[in-house]
């Protein structure tokens, strides 16, 4: 019988370059991000039973699963757990199934452009790494949670959330063909980072239902070799590299100008990036201070955020409350994910 097994691996802002990491942008072209992470968190408990049962549970979703130790667990509608189950327990157990609960929950909705689906699979991956001693390092389990989303499952998606939860930190990732990825963490004075981390306020506009049919065009539109998706991304990914350099200056307001930029461009990418709801906050949060906003993640839904001067931060908080929305300040993180043992 072996120890409970617990991990948690934290959620991210893409503050520039979202989008540069999809293929086939990613092989032709070369792709980079630059991305924050918060204290929210994709947590993964792995328990033993002693009584030839499988159990997948996500707390958040109110889902569950149940079968038996070898039944036929392709018809799990938690198709998370099934897929890192699977592909762990053939890659680092011999293909022996192992009798277990698996829980989860994640401090964010489906949908929230946080990067959650993957910092879970993240949680997941590294859970079983501590449980079955594998030797994967952070580059190891990014890629192995990327291998289980996008090529086991067929999730569509990119790359830079696996990425983000497994190093943790404000990184700038680059992404090249053949799956190359370089994982930069930017060592930022505190100052700097304090005042980034002061300027900016998260809400969630609402669930996304969208995200993954705009990945979809997007990858369509680079597939069949759409200038002006193209040219969108070409710009999306001069932004992550100008938005490095003026964050190491300190610049924030022009990092602010900046981000109105890429959210003009990130909406030139797909139909339904933006949409009446997300219009009408980023408007209303620009009247009321804001000095640049945009969608973290696909778009469509799920989280905004904004940069504000430090000194009006609680007022923008008020106001977006007052319109409805669901709005609080960031806390950033250092560490990426996180397991141990009980």
């Amino acid at each position: 019988m072996f120890r409970k097994t617990r991990a948690r691996a934290p959620l991210r802002l893409g503050l520039a370059g979202g989008g540069t990491d999809l293929s086939p942008y990613v092989e032709t072209f070369g792709g980079a991000v630059l991305n924050t992470t918060i204290d929210r968190y994709a947590f993964a408990s792995i328990a033993p039973r002693s009584d030839d049962r499988i159990v997948f549970e996500a707390h958040d979703l109110d889902s569950s699963y149940e079968c038996g130790i070898n039944d036929d667990i392709s018809q799990s509608p938690l198709v998370l757990h099934r897929g890192v189950y699977e592909r762990m327990i053939r890659e680092f157990n011999g293909g022996r199934r192992i009798a277990m609960t698996l829980t989860t929950t994640v401090d964010a909705p489906l949908g929230s452009g946080l990067g959650s689906s993957s910092a879970l699979v993240v949680a997941l991956v590294d859970a079983f790494r501590l449980l079955f001693s594998a030797p994967l390092g952070e580059y190891d389990v990014a890629r192995m949670a990327y291998d289980i989303e996008r090529i086991d499952l067929r999730l569509a998606g990119g790359r830079q959330d696996q990425y983000a939860a497994a190093f943790g930190g404000i990184n700038f990732i680059e992404f090249y063909a053949e799956e190359r990825v370089i994982v930069n963490p930017l060592r930022l004075k505190s100052g700097i980072r304090n005042e980034l981390e002061a300027s900016l306020v998260t809400c969630f506009s609402g669930r996304s239902r969208e995200s993954a049919q705009i990945i979809s065009e997007q990858k369509s539109e680079l597939n069949k070799g759409s200038n002006r998706t193209i040219e969108a991304m070409h710009k999306l990914k001069s932004d992550a590299t100008e938005m490095k350099r003026l964050l190491f200056s300190g610049k924030i307001t022009e990092m602010a100008r900046l981000l109105n930029e890429s959210w003009t461009a990130k909406k030139a990418t797909a139909a339904g990036v933006s949409n009446g709801r997300i219009d009408e906050l980023y408007e209303m949060a620009l009247k009321s201070g804001a000095l640049g906003g945009k969608v973290s993640g696909a778009g469509g839904g799920g989280f905004m955020f904004f940069f504000v001067e430090p000194d009006q931060r609680f007022r923008l908080i008020d106001l977006l409350q007052k319109e409805g929305a669901v709005a609080a300040p960031v806390k950033f993180t250092n560490e990426g994910v996180e397991t141990w043992q009980t």
